[in-house]
């Protein structure tokens, strides 16, 4: 019976929570409930940490090189389509790059921006293949805590950008990181196709440069909310989130460049491995470990 009555309180909680959700992407593919991603999301937390390495404990690992040439190539061309809706559907035709609102109307732009959120949201699940690949290759190492963690946690936060605030301020971070990912998954298709490659890969040492600009870009424009006397954007709690997830890489980056380049020497290995070799790709996703497909 108190069973029952919890389940009862949490259903409607829930209800009266999702009466503020956008109508539009209610009936679009995952966006029904957060349940579906969940599972998807706690299936691929369970394989690439547990059930994954045991199947491959005592089997050789997988040559994957073509389908990783392919698969590099394949998110570069979809960061790209992306990049180009974000900016065709605001960002690039009237957005103020400041108290930007979410327009929840049926236009044609409103339409197209929440559609490119969706794109954006579902692109995150495919790049969960980043981690099934090292599994796959037997490369546990890079299945780090953190590299877990930021495949999960993008998804399931974006389930919920999808569903209340599809444009406006909070998806800069998502253009940008679009931006980032063209070149990041350039630099990781290249060096799959082998050593004869590696002369075309000479850019390699301004990758960090470019992830540490991004997230300037990103805590700074999200951070302007703050400032701003007026700016009655919808779901603030996004904000929050955004400018969050924005200083922590900040840092992270910070402290990487400060001990790499200024210092002139490397992170102890340990650290590299556990925080920043595959987890500082950007806000929402990737791998920052410039070697991971040689």
């Amino acid at each position: 019976m108190e069973f029952g009555s919890i389940k009862s309180t949490v259903g409607l909680i829930y209800d009266e929570f999702m009466q503020n959700a956008d109508t539009r992407t209610e009936n679009w593919l995952l966006m029904s409930s957060p349940i579906p991603q969940t599972i998807i999301i706690t299936a691929y937390i369970y394989f690439v940490t547990s059930l994954g390495p045991r199947i491959m404990e005592n089997r050789k690992a997988f040559d994957l090189k073509g389908v990783l040439v392919v698969y590099n190539f394949s998110v570069v061309a979809l960061s790209l389509y992306m990049c180009y809706e974000f900016v065709m559907s605001g960002w690039g035709t009237g957005y103020s790059f400041r108290c930007d609102l979410v327009d929840y109307s049926d236009s044609p732009q409103g339409l197209r921006m929440a559609a490119t959120c969706w794109l954006y949201y579902f692109s995150k699940f495919i790049e969960m293949l980043d981690t099934i690949f090292f599994v796959l290759r037997k490369k546990n190492s890079q299945v780090t805590f953190l590299h877990v963690y930021h495949h999960s946690i993008m998804p399931f936060t974006w389930w919920f950008g999808v569903r209340f605030s599809a444009g406006g301020l909070g998806t800069f971070h998502a253009l940008l990181n679009c931006v980032v990912h063209v070149i990041m998954y350039t630099y990781y298709g290249l060096t799959a196709m082998g050593p004869k490659y590696q002369k075309y890969l000479w850019w390699k040492k301004y990758l960090t440069t470019i992830q540490l600009i991004q997230f300037v870009m990103v805590t700074s424009h999200i951070s302007q909310y703050f400032f701003i006397k007026d700016c009655p954007y919808q779901f603030p709690i996004f904000v929050y989130i955004i400018g969050l997830y924005g200083l922590i890489f900040l840092f992270l980056f910070l402290n990487f460049w400060y001990h790499a380049y200024t210092k002139g020497k490397r992170l102890p290995k340990v650290l590299q491995a556990q925080t920043w070799s595959h987890h500082t790709n950007g806000v929402m996703n990737g791998n920052a470990n410039h070697d991971k497909d040689e």
